[in-house]
């Protein structure tokens, strides 16, 4: 199973990114797929995560209202549209695959990108 993260960069506050992620070696289509984040001296922590039969998608709260994520079967990929950016969403997001993936937690997930990063700053 391979992951590509793309689409990170810098961005100012109240701007919108989208990133997106490219999954192989399974079809996406029956895989849970999340996006994580990890920032500088902070845990990897779940971000959204959308289960593999597309029925729940989970959001924290901080950033509920503001991110979307977005599944293409048929492309195999997966994009977080993220909205109104913050400060504190700088990070290197992660974008990570599981055959069964419980919960959005980074230990329910096997596979994983090598991240792209996204710098939120004036």
């Amino acid at each position: 199973v391979q992951l590509v993260e793309s689409g990170g960069g810098l961005v100012q506050p109240g701007t919108s990114l989208t990133i997106s992620c490219v999954v192989s070696g399974v079809d996406n289509a029956y895989y849970a797929i999340g996006w994580f984040r990890q920032a500088p001296g902070k845990k990897r922590e779940g971000v959204s995560c959308i289960n593999a039969d597309d029925l729940i998608t989970w959001y924290s709260d901080s950033v509920k209202g503001r991110f979307t994520l977005s599944r293409d079967s048929g492309q195999n990929s997966v994009t977080l549209q993220m909205n109104n950016l913050e400060s504190d969403d700088a990070a290197v997001y992660y974008c990570a695959a599981d055959k069964v993936g419980l919960a959005c937690v980074p230990r329910e997930y096997a596979h994983w990108g090598q991240g792209t990063q996204v710098t939120v700053s004036s």
